[in-house]
């Protein structure tokens, strides 16, 4: 998350980070962010990252990653948001999450329309793209309605 940040800083954009107050505590937050939350837990940390963002971009990770990816596709399920959720497929790191998927589906316990939740790219570059485009699709098809 460090690297990402300073990337983004580099550029001359934002970076916004939110922490729990047990990581805070051993150093592990980002002092030169934009701004800078500090939170009571990982549930609040989720929450205030949902609320914050206008769509997600997931790298390869560790368990936290999983985490966080795993609720928000979930949350997109259950309608509770229409945000883009990009998984950035570098190297196939997320085939082993798609072949899940399709084992879910396939035993039943899923209908195939959940791999229309997320969006697979393969190269960083495509993530702006794509949520664009998905955004404008957004758009468009709410006005289908009026």
């Amino acid at each position: 998350m460090g690297v990402v940040a300073d990337a983004a800083l580099a550029a001359g954009g934002e970076a916004i980070g939110i922490i729990p107050h047990n990581l805070n505590r051993v150093e592990l937050a980002h002092h030169r962010l934009t701004e800078i939350h500090v939170v009571n837990s990982m549930h609040e940390r989720k929450q205030l990252m949902f609320e914050l963002a206008d769509a997600f971009a997931v790298l390869p990770g560790g368990l936290g990653t999983l985490d966080e990816m795993i609720e928000i596709v979930t949350w997109r399920q259950l309608c509770l948001h229409k945000m883009p959720v990009i998984l950035i497929d570098h190297q196939g790191y997320w085939k082993p999450f798609y072949d899940l998927i399709d084992h879910v589906v396939k035993e039943g316990f899923a209908h195939s329309s959940v791999k229309h939740l997320y969006t697979i790219v393969s190269d960083v570059e495509d993530v702006i793209s794509t949520i664009e485009a998905q955004l404008k699709a957004e758009v468009l098809a709410k006005s289908d309605f009026l």
